[in-house]
């Protein structure tokens, strides 16, 4: 029986295990009483640790908030703090280009404010982020980079936690006794300085260990005592991991009873926390246990709420294929088995495909720059003897001295050449296999959009731009192939002019949250989210927002060829904010100007009382954030 793997998030800052606080206090001082800067950012802080493991829609908006007012405050060591938290918060969520962004920030903020605790924090979060999405042989480099600092600044609690999240990428490469060794490492600080939170995560990682050796056994004493432990400390976070590595447990030992009260436990704490990955871990337990209990109806139930939330993340979607195919078969539901087993096949050969592909590239990439460094230095020691053998011939020979150092100069000058060009062709090699790398990509993004939705005009147009700059094509066909972009240009442009200019009927009838819902659906790169019930406001304020919204997603599929674009809708009792985030190429904001759209943008708002940010690095996509005055 396949068994859906559980990765587990344990780097969290020392400061974000503070003792519990009033949470409802905090918020009602800050909009009762008048306070300054610094103490509202304080006080942001305070609200943001109070939600931080009870309710993630508000962690994230009191993070931005916070974040938003350090930045106008030029405060970097608090704007460091709150992106730190906003990278976490969107690990939790599964929207790694986000929260790459935001840590990427955070490690530029830390580094402004000349912080390096809260510099190695960040790092130690990028970790967390590349073991969340299973990489673990570069989550084990962002960690043990940061070990040595962490462990002579004596950020002890934080030095434990790393050691956790070693062990955890240890266990996940199937290295047990290394695993192990460093879970011993973390309990031996956590011990000497009385930290409680380390550890309750090592007899999670312990369990955990043993978990995925089948020894559930050992697994049960030790999530049970961290289950005890996770409840006296009201850790909604860590008590979703523990319910449902318990549940599964439980149901393949047969005890469904106790499977069954740590499963509804694990669905229950997932709603209320409110993350995709918690309510993934929470549908796994459910599917399997159902499964186990031969009701298979409700095992397909849960298995196709998580295909129908997300099916692109490979791990999950492989999982959730198997079962959904397996399910259906019992059930008789041949069409439905048969469509999903033909997903399973196809997601298993793009993990396989990718993984050998991945290797391969590493491997051609390292054997060509060994041998050029090989080369580079055979050339060095030839340049050094020429070198001394000009030497000895100018002091032994004298009269010869003017065309023996003529020689030896040339031949240096040829040497040095020869090491120059080597450099500039491991560079090559090394630029070859990232564009072979991103060819790849592209090539099952685009088979995976022909294959799954109707040909989009922007769409047609970038494959055609690609194909032409990757492709010869023959000098009689030239002209076809530029009259047809012109035509799509012209035919995009007068799309843009129209829809630019109309005011959309969903707009008009249901607001700006079905016509946001609306718009990202029909962009096949987009998703949109928003954590407030729906609600109207002043038509004129709705439509400044659509129109920023749709500026913001055609800019990232026009210029920043962007393959993932999110867009976020908040609002509290005074402010509405929007977000669009991509992982596109970006730009350098020092040397860019901005376009015609963008200042169209900043006028619109700014009569509203409103305002645009945008944050961007080359190679690192583009986060656009807008704020507005209900």
């Amino acid at each position: 029986m396949k068994k859906f793997v559980c990765p587990v998030l344990f780097l969290l800052s020392s400061l974000l295990q503070a003792q519990p606080v009033n949470v409802d206090s905090l918020v009602s001082l800050l909009n009762m009483q008048e306070l300054d800067s610094e103490k509202t950012i304080q006080l942001y802080w305070d609200i943001t640790l109070g939600y931080r493991n009870n309710d993630i829609n508000k962690t994230y908006l009191y993070a931005k908030k916070g974040l938003n007012l350090s930045e106008q405050e030029h405060n970097d060591l608090w704007c460091a703090r709150f992106s730190r938290i906003l990278g976490f918060n969107y690990i939790q969520t599964s929207e790694y280009d986000s929260s790459f962004l935001r840590l990427q920030n955070a490690i530029a903020f830390a580094d402004k404010a000349d912080d390096k605790r809260e510099e190695n924090i960040a790092t130690a979060y990028l970790g967390t982020l590349h073991l969340q999405q299973g990489k673990y042989e570069q989550a084990l480099k962002y960690f043990t980079d940061v070990l040595p600092s962490l462990e002579s600044l004596q950020q002890n609690e934080h030095y434990a936690n790393t050691l956790l999240n070693v062990a955890i990428a240890y266990k996940s490469l199937r290295n047990s006794d290394k695993a192990l060794e460093y879970c011993e490492k973390a309990v031996e600080i956590a011990e000497k300085n009385n930290l409680p939170y380390p550890k309750m995560v090592s007899l999670e990682v312990k369990g955990d260990i043993y978990y995925a050796k089948h020894q559930y056994d050992s697994t049960m004493v030790y999530m049970l005592k961290a289950y005890e432990i996770a409840h006296q400390r009201k850790d909604k976070s860590r008590l979703v991991t523990e319910t449902q590595i318990l549940a599964i447990v439980y149901a393949y030992m047969g005890e469904y009873d106790k499977a069954e009260k740590y499963a509804n436990e694990c669905l229950e704490l997932a709603n209320e926390l409110g993350g995709r990955y918690q309510l993934f871990m929470a549908w796994s337990a459910m599917v399997q246990l159902k499964f186990r209990q031969k009701q298979y109806k409700e095992s397909e139930s849960y298995a196709d709420k998580m295909w129908k939330t997300d099916s692109t993340e490979l791990f999950w979607a492989m999982n959730t294929t198997y079962y959904l195919c397996h399910t259906n078969i019992i059930l008789n539901n041949s069409q439905k088995a048969g469509y999903f087993f033909d997903k399973y096949t196809e997601i298993r050969d793009k993990i396989s495909d990718k993984e050998l592909y991945d290797s391969l590239a590493d491997m051609e990439v390292k054997y060509e720059t060994e041998k050029k460094e090989i080369r580079i230095a055979a050339l060095e020691e030839k340049q050094k003897l020429y070198i001394g053998l000009g030497v000895v011939i100018v002091v032994a020979l004298l009269l010869g001295m003017g065309l023996l150092f003529y020689r030896h100069r040339s031949k240096r000058k040829l040497a040095e050449q020869q090491i120059k060009q080597l450099e500039q062709e491991k560079e090559l090699i090394a630029a070859r296999s990232a564009l072979d790398a991103e060819k790849a990509e592209r090539e099952i993004i685009a088979r995976d959009l022909h294959d799954g939705v109707g040909a989009m005009l922007s769409v047609v147009k970038n494959n055609m731009s690609i194909m032409k700059s990757y492709s010869v094509i023959e000098n009689k066909e030239t002209d076809h192939f530029n009259k047809a972009l012109d035509g799509l240009d012209k035919s995009i442009a007068e799309l843009r002019r129209v829809a630019h200019h109309i005011m959309p009927a969903v707009l008009m009838e249901k607001g700006l949250f079905a016509a946001l819902d609306d718009f990202c659906r029909s962009i096949p790169e987009a998703e949109f989210h928003f954590t407030e019930p729906e609600r109207r406001f002043v038509p004129e304020k709705e439509l400044v927002l659509y129109r920023c919204a749709y500026e913001l997603v055609s800019n990232a599929l026009r210029h920043a060829k962007a393959t993932r674009i999110e867009v976020h809708l908040n609002m509290d009792e005074e402010m509405v904010y929007l977000s669009v985030v991509d992982n596109g190429c970006g730009f350098d904001q020092q040397t860019t100007s901005m376009g015609m759209g963008i200042n169209n943008m900043r006028t619109r708002l700014a009569a509203f009382g409103g305002r645009i940010d945008i944050y961007s690095e080359i190679g690192n996509g583009t986060e656009a954030n807008v704020e507005l005055k209900m």
